[in-house]
């Protein structure tokens, strides 16, 4: 024991939690330890069961004990890992199972986000050893266990994996199906995929095949179809014989039918065109930092239909399967982004690097992969792009992105000069950020219309493909007041999102398929000095409150949406997600 032991929620970060600063701001290992009781019948010395302990994440690097053996290792914050620890707890009934996970939240050139620990050798102004985290990216870097920590079994022989595409017409649809079996190879798989109402649509056996469903309900985004979200239920039922014994193991897999394709002009959803009016996020609260909770999140999601919201990107990092989760039954469509933010350093564009980044596409992908409301994956957030390395590295990303799922188009989102950019041409969606009269011309909002609009020619004469405007915004502390309008108040945000909804009113017919404003809710970054408790970028308070920009939005989002609907015109839903 090296420091001092206090109570910590899981899941949460760490770091707000206490009156102690040191910890807010703490970079190094800390550990969590917690004994548990198991069901006995997981641990009678049975070789048919398995016993898997699951963390759904935990920032940044993980080292994991049970019972003071080694389990397992895993670097990256944002995605899940597990262990094996059947050999472990079995055969020891009635003993308690302890938990021990060291956890460590340094980030260095290589890691993913990047940073750098630099050390203050100045012993006039700096205490001995004194060093200091940088980051190159705007948002604090919480740490701790911040999701669900399970214990689950499965049978020895178990349904390790499956993956699955669509493709549909009017009147049929395809599911193609792609199941992994560990633990033998004499099994059985048999698959029946059911609607809503329950009933079984179609069948299937065997690790590999296709399922044909008859006049499909297809997945729709929000706001674009009566019925959003429809998923299917493929229930896939392995059996096997294992030392004598029948074992069974069943997993349940939701399903939408949907497709998506882009052209040089459009963003298709089975074939109709879509246009994003969506927000960015953050996985971000008071006390409990980045840690999941689930009033917040269905808060959000309320906060997100009553915009008229039907999409966001998950800025800049994998959000929680739980978010996930209600993006697919809801019919939120997500641009689903790596944490591959920061990325600044030309040491950070190595092989190092590189060979990490790819690792973290692969857990990503096997993730998030069957999920109908992922229809993009985002490799970057604002690299520098224009830094030579760039060309082989994002050409290697987003090569390795579509060789692991050919179904869906890559991008990665930029703020590079469109003439210097090396790793545009490697994407299918040019995803631009621009604060005209924020972080350049500050105040000066007649500056706007021709900045963005020559920033969208120069953008679509060189690449013909499709952009989204993937940031733009200003800064607003709730009841600052000024008119006419000055930085920070109400009515400057306000009158900046006026201008650039001008211009994307003009382009939203020829190129542009989307506009996502920077921030959904103000949210916490480091301390500096144009930073007021945070970024306050947001449409929403940190305590998700509205300000003066959520109705303007709010009211734009609502007309889009109903000039683009097939529907009659759409009711302002208040429903609440259940």
């Amino acid at each position: 024991q090296t420091g001092p032991v206090i109570d910590m929620p899981v899941p949460a970060s760490f770091n707000d939690i206490t009156q102690d600063p040191s910890l807010e701001n703490y970079i190094g290992w800390v550990w969590y330890e917690k004994e548990v009781l198991l069901p006995l019948r997981w641990l009678q010395d049975d070789l048919s069961t398995r016993v898997v302990l699951r963390f759904g994440s935990a920032h940044y690097y993980s080292i994991v004990w049970v019972n003071g053996v080694q389990v397992v290792e895993h670097e990256g914050g944002h995605l899940p890992f597990e262990a094996d620890i059947s050999s472990i707890v079995q055969g020891s009934p009635g003993i308690p199972c302890r938990i021990t996970v060291a956890l460590n939240n340094t980030l260095t050139p290589h890691t993913l986000p990047p940073g750098s620990i630099q050390y203050m050798n100045d012993k006039t102004r700096y205490p001995k050893n004194y060093f200091v985290q940088n980051i190159r990216f705007d948002f604090f870097n919480y740490a701790g266990i911040h999701r669900p920590v399970v214990l689950y079994t499965t049978p020895s022989v178990y349904i390790d994996d499956i993956t699955v595409t669509t493709t549909s017409s009017e009147s049929v649809a395809m599911v193609q199906y792609q199941v992994s079996i560990v633990g033998s190879t004499l099994y059985s798989l048999s698959l029946s995929l059911r609607d809503q109402e329950g009933k079984v649509v179609a069948t299937g056996d065997g690790p590999v095949g296709e399922l044909k469903v008859l006049n499909p309900n297809l997945w729709w985004p929000y706001l674009m179809h009566e019925n959003p979200g429809y998923r299917y239920s493929l229930e896939v039922k392995m059996q096997a014989q294992a030392n004598g014994a029948l074992l069974e193991d069943v997993y349940t897999l939701p399903v939408g039918i949907r497709t998506v394709h882009v052209t040089s002009t459009q963003f298709l959803i089975n074939g109709r065109p879509f246009y994003f009016h969506g927000v960015n996020k953050h996985e971000d609260a008071d006390i409990r930092g980045k840690g999941l909770d689930w009033p917040l999140v269905v808060k959000d999601f309320n906060l997100l239909r009553w915009l008229g919201a039907n999409s966001f990107r998950t800025s800049h990092y994998p959000y929680a399967e739980e978010i996930m989760d209600l993006c697919d039954a809801n019919g939120i469509v997500v641009i689903d982004e790596c944490p591959g933010v920061g990325i600044k350093m030309p040491e950070s564009f190595g092989n190092k690097s590189l060979q990490h980044h790819l690792i973290v596409m692969e857990e990503l992908i096997r993730r998030d992969k069957n999920r109908p409301s992922v229809v993009m994956w985002s490799v970057a957030n604002e690299p520098a792009s224009e830094l030579p390395p760039a060309a082989y590295y994002f050409k290697t990303v987003i090569a390795h992105t579509k060789a692991l799922d050919p179904s869906r188009p890559v991008t990665f989102v930029t703020d590079a000069n469109y003439a210097l950019d090396h790793g545009a041409p490697y994407v299918d969606v040019i995803c631009v950020n621009s604060y005209f009269s924020w972080y350049h011309d500050p105040g000066h909002l007649e500056v706007i219309p021709l900045q963005l609009t020559t920033q969208f020619e120069n953008w679509y004469k060189t690449y013909q493909k499709p952009i989204i405007q993937s940031e733009y915004g200003a800064d607003s502390v709730p009841g600052l007041h000024s008119d006419p309008p000055l930085m920070f108040s109400e009515e400057y945000q306000k009158a900046m999102l006026k201008e650039y909804h001008s211009i994307f009113d003009k382009m939203r017919k020829e190129y542009v398929i989307g506009e996502l404003i920077w921030n959904f809710a103000d949210f916490m970054t480091n301390q500096g000095t144009t930073r007021v408790l945070g970024n306050r970028k947001g449409i929403f308070t940190r305590q998700r409150q509205p300000k003066s920009a959520a109705f303007v939005l709010r009211e734009r989002y609502w007309k889009i949406a109903n000039e683009s609907s097939c529907l009659p015109p759409i009711i302002k839903s208040h429903t609440l997600f259940l």
